[in-house]
């Protein structure tokens, strides 16, 4: 709980997943993780990884990262405040699963459950990326997923080789 003017406000616990395909993307992720404060305190930090695009192969490979972080923030604040952090960090509009300078997605918040028009909690093809699934597994690796039920342990374990094959942490 946080305090403010003597009224109790509930902190959340998050999971955002980050990645970046142009530039320098590496120091993209740096400035985002310092871009996330004051909202978003971050309390843990996944290595980087190498990861093949995916949707559309043809753009450059991204660096990914996922971090857990608490927030006082409700979900839809928390996505607009993502967002404006992305604008301020280079991101323009593209097409789906185009290229870009950042991308900041909330993975989890809580145990929430939401199926808003904005926003689908938890992210709606976590449990289908390893892009997300391996950087979260060092993490939280008996963290269950409030819908699927299985570990991150477990759905990583269920992914293709293949996906796990294009998630490289020796970039």
């Amino acid at each position: 709980m946080c305090f403010n003017d003597g009224m109790a406000t509930p902190v959340h616990t998050v999971y955002l997943g980050l990645g970046a395909n142009l530039g320098d993307r590496a120091a993209t992720l740096g400035a985002a993780r310092q871009r996330l404060a004051p909202d978003v305190q971050v309390l843990a930090w996944s290595s980087l990884y190498e990861t093949a695009p995916w949707g559309v192969s043809e753009q450059p490979p991204f660096l990914n990262a996922v971090c857990q972080a608490q927030t006082a923030l409700s979900p839809t604040a928390l996505l607009a405040y993502l967002k404006a952090r992305e604008r301020e960090l280079g991101r323009v509009p593209s097409f789906r699963w185009g290229p870009r300078a950042i991308d900041i997605d909330i993975l989890l918040y809580d145990e929430l459950v939401l199926n808003a028009e904005q926003l689908t909690l938890p992210h709606p093809r976590l449990h289908e990326r390893a892009f997300v699934l391996v950087p979260l597994l060092e993490l939280a690796p008996d963290l269950r997923h409030p819908v699927i039920g299985r570990t991150v342990r477990e759905l990583v374990a269920d992914l293709p080789p293949d996906e796990l094959a294009s998630t490289r942490k020796d970039w």
